[in-house]
Order: structure tokens, then sequence, then C-alpha cells
């Protein structure tokens, strides 16, 4: 019988045969660059490509048409791997090391999901493959899920019950540093209230009803309430975060009849953060009653805690030190450390070493939202250089040459992985006692209230404004 380790290869191989056949397609996503719910075209090549790779794609999932998920096989085990592929407002740049912006204010990939997305289903492909070739059952899916950065895509997708029924689900995120812990993340929710006032000129303001009193006033409850809220701890600690989104009209001697506070907030679960949502729901109504003003809440999302998961987060942490992680030239390296060297930071380059697995936070993301239904575990492969943050035009230039190589590292961690699984089914049972264990008796519930549709024009503002200037720099699969 052979072991886990050669069945493995096989799939491995594959990746490394065919790599290449990806890369246009994670250019093509890299120089759409389109924002949360408006990855129309990136959606529409990730699933096109799904589709010459002989997966059924259902397209416009949940309310959301930048949503989709795809599958191929037959019976269990089903092993879903997680795709993104939305952008960042503002990030604009080229392949170069210095700031250079395609377009001036136009968004950018900074925070490397062109290769997040290409590089799952790379995974994706060579699991089929695979499967074919050895004639095993089992199911692949990919979860194509549309803005990640605020958190919208998987929490819809959830209430839709389309995580259901799958056995396991991998993920992995280009970062400046390689690991694969069972780490946990903050339950997130995000609100616009919008207040609707009267306007009177400035003269007799008392005639008027000033849509910025209220949100001001709630703004300021805001403030006190942070105080009697529980801090949760320094790597998940609770916040509440809030701008004045809309003023106006936007001159001073009119009473202002439009004013929109919008906030986020963390919590270390769900639970808490219900509480949380309660009261700032009352700092809203109270700050309309008292001004005389309307106040309409606008429900963006809200997403679980992370329910960490050691035995499948053990399997991919071996195969990454199997399979070792990307390793960068020197001039890739010195690209790197200019990087460094322009930020003030420590000039290291680009992190090659694998951190100790372990548990711990992360950043908030609403794939939390899977680990409510199976067992879930990502890894993290460096793409960028060590300590100039993330979310930056950096990023976005490594995401488009260099960062290649996590791409590729990650495929072959997913592939494996999932080919671990396949042929070890009493890994998934183990997993899922586990996670049993941690639910303990808790059960998925949407975190959305019913009335509340999708966001989906978001960001349709945005990128209409900068498609027409981005369209002559697009490199599109011949």
């Amino acid at each position: 019988m052979e072991s886990s380790e050669e069945l493995q290869k096989a799939a491995i191989a594959w990746i490394d045969g065919h790599c290449e056949e990806f890369y246009p397609y994670s250019n093509a996503v890299w120089s759409l660059a389109e924002l949360g719910c408006a990855e129309h075209r990136s959606a529409d090549l990730l699933g096109q490509l799904l589709r010459d790779r002989g997966f059924a794609v259902d397209a416009g999932v949940a309310g959301m048409p930048t949503a989709f998920v795809a599958r191929w096989g037959r019976d269990a085990p089903v092993i879903g791997i997680n795709c993104e592929y939305d952008a960042l407002a503002g990030l604009s740049q080229r392949n170069a090391a210095d700031k250079s912006p395609v377009v001036e204010g136009a968004p950018g990939h900074g925070c490397g999901h062109n290769l997040l997305g290409v590089g799952s289903i790379m995974a994706a492909v060579a699991v089929k493959e695979w499967l074919i070739e050895t004639g095993r059952p089992g199911t692949v899916v990919v979860f194509g899920t549309p803005a990640e950065e605020v958190c919208v895509g998987k929490p819809y997708m959830a209430r839709a019950g389309l995580f259901e029924g799958v056995d396991a689900i991998l993920d992995w995120h280009p970062w400046a540093c390689n690991s694969a812990n069972y780490d946990t993340c903050n339950a997130y929710f995000n609100v616009k209230y919008h207040f609707h006032g009267r306007t009177a000129h400035g003269n007799a303001p008392w005639e008027g009803r000033s849509a910025l009193d209220s949100a001001l006033l709630m703004g300021h409850a805001l403030e006190l309430l942070r105080e009697h809220i529980p801090p949760g701890h320094p790597d998940a600690a609770h916040t509440i975060n809030y701008t004045f989104a809309d003023v106006g009209p936007e001159y001073p001697n009119v009473v202002p009849d439009r004013a929109t506070l919008w906030v986020v907030g963390r919590t270390t679960t769900s639970a808490d953060m219900a509480k949380v949502i309660q009261r700032v729901q009352a700092c809203a109504e109270g700050a309309a009653l008292a001004t005389g003003t309307i106040c309409q809440k606008e429900f963006i999302t809200a997403t679980h805690e992370k329910i960490p998961n050691q035995t499948l987060a053990a399997v991919l942490h071996k195969n990454l030190v199997a399979l070792g992680v990307p390793r960068f030239s020197a001039d890739e390296q010195a690209l790197g450390r200019k990087m460094q060297k322009d930020l003030g930071v420590e000039e290291v380059g680009f992190n090659e070493e694998i951190m100790e697995f372990s548990g711990g936070s992360s950043a908030v993301s609403d794939n939390s939202e899977y680990s409510w239904f199976a067992p879930f575990a990502m890894a993290w492969l460096t793409s960028g250089p060590s300590g100039i943050g993330w979310h930056n035009w950096q990023v976005a230039a490594t995401a488009y040459d260099v960062g290649k190589k996590s791409m590729v590292k990650a495929a072959q961690v997913l592939a494996a992985s999932a080919v671990e699984l396949l042929v070890n089914p009493p890994i998934i049972a183990e997993a899922k006692k586990e996670l049993a264990r941690r639910l303990a008796g808790r059960t998925y519930q949407s975190l959305i209230p019913a009335e509340f549709d999708p966001p989906i024009d978001i960001n349709h503002k945005t990128m209409e404004k900068y498609r027409p200037l981005m369209e002559e720099h697009y490199e599109m699969p011949d």
C-alpha cells in the first residue's frame, strides 16, 4: 500500500509541470484590481478558468454577482478550498521597486489576492487531476468569495447555506512570513447609520433638524461606550472604530439634513459582539431621539470568531515543512531590503523561515465563517518583505512577479494536504471531533439580519470612476 507521501508526489509534480499556465491569470487579476463586490471581470475570468479545467461552476450565488462555487468529483470526502480576488482602494502600483501607480488613486492588489485566488485554483485543479489518475472517490469545491477586505462575501454565502456538506476547508494567504497555525480571530461587525433631518437657514437653525448633530451625538456616545465593553486582550482587543462617511449640504450656513456615521467593531466572541451591537444601536436611536431626526440602519456585514483546529492545521504545517518555503534570489532579496530601507525598518529582506507551530490570534477575516461548518485551517506564505506592514503599494508591487513563488508553493501545500485528507479519512474524523468539542453545542446562526441583502454596490462608484482609466493597462490571458 502506498504511503500518503508517495501519493502526494503526483499532485505536487502536476503543479510543477503546469504552474506557468496559471501565471497569466494571476497577472490578469492583478491588472484588473477590482474592489470587493465589484470583481466582475476577475470572478468571470476565474470561473471560466475552472470551467475550462472541468469544474461545474455556479456563478452569482448568495445574491452576489461576483461570488461562485465550483465543484468537481463524486462522493466523500469533500474538500473545500478558499478563493479570493478583491483588491484595495488607492493602491495602484506598477511592478517596480519605487512607488509608481499604474493609475493615480486607483485600486491595487496590496494584499496579494491575485496570488491567493489563482494559487487556490491551481491546487484544486491538481487535486482533481490526482483524483482522475488514481480513480479514488472525492470531491473538490472551490469557494469564490468576493469582498474579503470588508468581510462581506463569506457571511452571506454562509447565510445561504453554501458551506454545508463539506468535510474540511483549506486556505492560504500571501504574507511576510511562513506559517500554518491553529489560530483564532475576532468576530467583526460593520454597520452604517444614516441620519435624516431637515435643512434650514443658518440664521434660523431652530427651524431645521441637524443630522450632523445626530451623528456627532452618536459619536460621543460611542466614545463613552468604549469604557463599558470588555477589553479583550492585547492580541485580540475589543475595538470600536467609526468615521463620518457623509455630511451635507456641505455649507456652513445650511443646517445639514443628512449625515452618516460608519462604525466597525471587533470582539473575541460573536456572543459578546451581539451585546455590543445592541448598545451601538441604542446610541444611534438615542441620538436621533435627542435631535429630532430619523435614523436608518444599513447593516453591511458581521462575522463570527474563527474556531481553531489544531488537527487540520497540523496537516498543513507538516506539509509546509516537508515541501519547504519560497526561496528568493539575491536580486529579490535586494528588492526587499530596498523597500525596508525606504520605510525605515530593519533591512532583512524576505523571510525564509517557518514559524513554530502554535495557536494565538490573527487579523480579522471573514474566512472565520468556514470554521463553523467544517474543520478549517490555512497557511501563510512569504510574498512580501517583513516589517513593511501590509495593505500597501510594496505588497502590490511584489504581488505581480516575486509573489508567484509563494503562489506555487501554497498550491503545493494545499494540494498535498488535500491528498493527505483524501487518503486518510481518520484525520478528517479527528478534526471534526475537535471542532465539535470547541463548538461545545453551539451551531451557526447568521449574524446578519434577514432583511438585509449583500451590499453589492458598496464599491460601484469607485470602480466606475477608475475602470475607464485602467482598461488600457489590463493584461488578459490569450
